[in-house]
């Protein structure tokens, strides 16, 4: 009976470990590889040794450390999600975003509001899901009306909303080497110098979060303006 009893708290661990991970699905890796997330790692396989050892009272108590720090975890994530969307939003409104986009800026508010009753409820996914959706209506708030040129061409961005790293890849590395910012992405620590002090650790280049707005300074004197949109062809880099 105890032998069943661990293979279920073992099983169910697993389960949680796989939702974990589907939870936390739009934020960087380096947030999802948390101190947390690597303990429950840890206590998990000391529990399947234990368990493959027949000693059943350890490996139930290292499933059960297990699924704390999973928890641990989860909480963690949501947490540093919510705070990056709490800081943009407190940015909105000092730069009376409410009456210049209304509508994005009512949508942020209401999915502010969401997330932090999910994480009172400890709904983790849905709690991350409306952070995102925080960030989301605020990096629309940031589309200028500069004109393009003759040719059809906006001058290159000066500023970049660091969007999921699941769906999009950014890393300074990566931003640095698109075209529209250096095409060369050697040049991250340009990046990084610029931003060090909003970076949420200083010292740590890997550690970027959705909704943070990037500077990416002129280096060969070329004109930049504005912030980067999707939908928009630039200049070619001198």
């Amino acid at each position: 009976m105890k032998r069943i009893l661990i293979f279920l708290v073992l099983t169910l661990f697993g389960a949680q470990m796989i939702f974990a991970q589907e939870t936390v699905a739009d934020v960087p890796e380096s947030l999802r590889n948390n101190v947390f997330f690597r303990e429950s790692m840890r206590q998990t396989n000391l529990a399947r040794l234990a368990f493959l050892e027949g000693d059943y009272v350890a490996s139930t108590h290292f499933s059960q450390r297990a699924l704390h720090y999973a928890n641990l975890s989860d909480e963690f994530v949501t947490d540093n999600i919510i705070a990056t969307a709490g800081w943009r939003l407190n940015r909105a409104v000092a730069t009376n975003a409410s009456v210049r986009h209304p509508e994005e800026f009512s949508k942020a508010e209401t999915a502010y509001a969401e997330a932090h009753s999910y994480r009172v409820e400890e709904s983790w996914k849905e709690a991350i899901d409306a952070a995102n959706r925080v960030l989301a209506a605020l990096a629309l708030m940031h589309v200028t009306a500069e004109a393009p040129g003759a040719d059809g061409l906006f001058p290159l961005p000066a500023q970049y909303t660091v969007r999921p790293w699941v769906t999009y890849g950014d890393s300074l590395w990566n931003i640095a080497g698109r075209i529209w910012a250096y095409n060369d992405p050697h040049r991250w620590r340009l990046l990084f110098e610029a931003n060090r002090s909003r970076m949420p650790d200083p010292n740590n280049p890997d550690l970027i979060h959705p909704g943070m707005v990037l500077d990416i300074p002129s280096i060969r004197g070329e004109h930049r303006q504005g912030m980067w949109h999707p939908d928009r062809r630039y200049v070619p880099l001198p």
